[in-house]
């Protein structure tokens, strides 16, 4: 899941939530939504390896 910050970058939080805090966890802030997209599909990529 991508969100944009109040100062434009771009954030990557995880699809579940974590069930300690009941937060999304943070993958990265990237400076670029393509950069966030490209990051979020490596991430799949190596989940399924």
């Amino acid at each position: 899941m991508i969100r944009k910050l109040p100062s434009g970058r771009y954030r990557l939080y995880s699809r579940s939530r974590n069930p300690k805090t009941g937060k999304r966890r943070n993958l990265g802030t990237f400076g670029s939504r393509k950069a966030a997209e490209q990051h979020e599909r490596a991430i799949q990529f190596f989940k399924r390896r």
